[in-house]
């Protein structure tokens, strides 16, 4: 896939001379240079996809401009080391407006003479896995904060350029928001948002020439995915912030048990990133590059259970592939009054209804 863009940049006589930028957001939880081509603004380059596509575009001869959430954190300092003069590092938390002007600025000043030909936002911020009634409301906002309004801000101040040059816009999303991954509520709903803005954008700057992708990735070994540390100091975090009384409803053995599973299926995560880096290649040089990308092992089978199979197999598929929830403490026998709800609870699909495309 990224080959194949190679060849499609090289027969359309475009040079490596635009300028590319890249923003990320490494959280425990995202140019082209000699003639003229664009620069690309790289939202999120810490570590994971915004990193290792920014070494393979760097390596292209493209002008990369990269955001990092700490210009001296280990991610930055191994693209100083291992990448060209070109590629430029830039400070950015999504949540400031202050630095998100800043880095407006910065871009517009650096591709004066390139022009931006495309913009990658990879930014991904998410600290909470649990159930909704257990994530506290700020994590929600948290997560649309850098996963959605950050993103907005940046991409609507980069548009003028974009435009200029009939350029690319990626968004890195998740799968998480186009179907309901048990306990991440709070990722998933930003990144559903997200991929709606794009959604809307690839239409309205169609006929400006600018082209809009998101790519849907699966599960893949990251930094923040191999942070084993990171996850379990967030799981005590939100033991300690729970009400009492919502804790004793549902059990601390029943978080615990949420947090291993979860952690049981990061061992699934494939080590090699090259299908995102490749896929994120492709939608900037293609000459006709797809919509949506989905990089990763098993997306296909996944995708058709969900939009074809009824629900309840849909849920139970997620719940075997994620997490399986226990029942919470207040519904297990013994308990007062836990009858009639552990019958609902133990139901595995009362009204399992029809798929949407079995109902159109």
């Amino acid at each position: 896939m990224g080959g194949k863009a190679a060849e499609d940049w090289v027969s359309r006589g475009l040079d490596p001379v635009w300028t590319l930028m890249i923003l990320e957001l490494s959280q425990a939880g995202l140019g082209h240079s000699g003639s003229s081509l664009a620069a690309l603004p790289w939202p999120g380059c810490d570590s994971g996809f915004g990193k290792e596509t920014a070494k393979k575009l760097d390596a292209m001869g493209f002008t990369v401009l990269a955001t990092v959430l700490e210009l001296d954190g280990p991610g930055a300092l191994e693209l100083r080391a291992c990448c060209s003069p070109r590629l430029r590092l830039l400070q950015l938390d999504l949540t400031k407006p202050a630095d998100i002007s800043r880095a407006l600025e910065f871009t517009k000043a650096h591709t004066t003479s390139t022009g931006l030909w495309g913009l990658v936002n990879n930014a991904g911020h998410n600290n909470v896995v649990a159930d909704v009634e257990l994530s506290p409301v700020a994590t929600f906002r948290s997560c649309m904060e850098v996963n959605f309004f950050g993103a907005l801000e940046l991409t609507k101040g980069l548009l003028p350029l974009l435009r200029r040059s009939r350029g690319r816009i990626v968004t890195v999303g998740s799968p998480a928001g186009d179907m309901p991954y048990p306990c991440l509520a709070a990722y998933g709903t930003s990144k559903a948002a997200m991929a709606l803005l794009m959604d809307t954008f690839s239409c309205e700057l169609l006929p400006w020439g600018v082209k809009v992708s998101i790519i849907q990735p699966g599960c893949f070994k990251t930094e923040s995915v191999q942070n084993v540390g990171q996850w379990e100091q967030r799981k005590q975090l939100l033991l300690a912030s729970l009400p009492r009384e919502l804790l004793q409803a549902y059990g601390e053995d029943y978080i615990e048990h949420l947090h291993g599973q979860f952690l049981h299926s990061l061992r699934l995560a494939l080590p090699d990133l090259s299908p995102v880096v490749d896929a994120i290649t492709d939608a900037l040089l293609a000459a006709q590059p797809r919509r949506r990308y989905y990089p990763g092992r098993g997306l296909g089978l996944m995708y058709f259970i969900h939009y074809y199979l009824p629900e309840g197999l849909r849920r139970r598929f997620l719940q075997t592939f994620f997490i399986n929830h226990c029942l919470p403490r207040a519904l297990r026998p013994g308990q007062p009054g836990s009858t009639p709800a552990q019958d609902a609870a133990l139901d595995p699909d009362p009204n399992p209804g029809s798929s949407p495309m079995t109902a159109q």
